[in-house]
């Protein structure tokens, strides 16, 4: 039996740090049939140097200024051909036999439109420091901001088509605003296997922005009140859904350096439900703790010691 043809997009915008490691993460899976599309925004830093050295085993590639990352993912997705798709950003990496792995997720779960997995935390010079663990999460679990990690997601493209690309008025959750459009078509299916890390730097927008995702947040629970399509569902679990907004709010508060932000939007949480939001103690405590102590100092040491104490899954 052949396999289904594999798409994977690239968005690029001044990566070149990182966007040979990604590349190759994706032209090493042993697959047979894929191709692989990298849009890159008209890089000044030397990416499509990088992208040309690798330009025969490429599908297509453009260096052309868009109208931001949604938009350069939505012209691979128009491109792609396969019935599967993956969308990989340009400092994130596959892990090898991804690709395989969920191919065969679907073939296990034809009625699915979306499988995920966990993904491992890297830092800029690409050293883990933690596993990021979901769980057999549906609509309802999106709805409330449970957030799956992007690069371990992949599309079946006949759902992608009838869920609509991306939104391009949304920049920064952008992808889970996706996901909560296709989980309505079909249903999703997480994997518990670890098919992607995810590089968590300086310069990324969950670190440069932390204040911007807060907002998305608050705008997609909006829609999904305004969507004929979960309106009922948005009723039963309002107060969960807007624990979930503010929730993730904190979250990225805290790692953008806020922690005064944070706990105002983690007591939001709190009062809108307690339950959902005490899983985030420890770090109400260490937002806490960072108004009075070294916030870097702190932070520092608990990366410190989650390296040294991280285990890795082996697949």
């Amino acid at each position: 039996m052949s396999l289904p043809r594999v798409s994977i997009v690239t968005p690029s915008y001044n990566q070149a740090d990182f966007l040979e490691k990604t590349i190759q993460s994706v032209l090493s899976q042993d697959y047979p049939d894929l191709e692989y599309f990298i849009v890159d925004g008209g890089s000044t830093d030397g990416s499509q140097a990088v992208i040309e050295r690798y330009s025969s085993r490429l599908a297509w590639w453009v260096s052309e200024k868009d109208r931001g990352q949604a938009d350069a993912v939505n012209k691979g997705f128009a491109r792609a051909s396969g019935e599967i798709i993956g969308w990989l950003n340009s400092d994130d990496c596959y892990q090898p036999g991804a690709i395989q792995a969920a191919a065969g997720a679907f073939a296990e779960h034809p009625e699915c439109g979306l499988v995920f997995s966990d993904a491992i935390s890297i830092d800029g010079s690409g050293e883990p420091f933690n596993v990021m663990r979901f769980g057999d999460w549906g609509l309802d679990e999106l709805m409330q901001f449970k957030i799956i990690c992007q690069p371990g997601v992949f599309m079946r493209r006949s759902v992608l088509e009838q869920a609509g690309y991306l939104d391009l008025s949304y920049q920064y959750l952008l992808d889970h605003q996706l996901w909560l459009r296709i989980a309505q078509a079909a249903p999703i299916r997480h994997v518990p296997r670890c098919w992607a890390s995810a590089r968590f730097h300086a310069g990324a927008k969950n670190v440069a922005h932390a204040a911007d995702f807060g907002r998305e947040a608050h705008r997609i629970a909006d829609w999904m009140a305004s969507q004929p399509g979960l309106a009922d569902r948005y009723r039963r679990l309002h107060r969960r859904i807007r624990a979930g907004a503010d929730r993730l709010d904190a979250h990225y508060l805290l790692d953008g350096g806020q922690p005064g932000a944070a706990l105002r939007a983690y007591a939001a949480s709190l009062w809108f439900d307690p339950l959902a939001t005490l899983p985030e103690l420890r770090r109400m405590g260490f937002a806490a703790a960072s108004l009075f102590l070294d916030v870097d100092g702190l932070k520092q040491g608990y990366l410190q010691r989650r390296k040294a104490n991280l285990k890795l899954p082996r697949d």
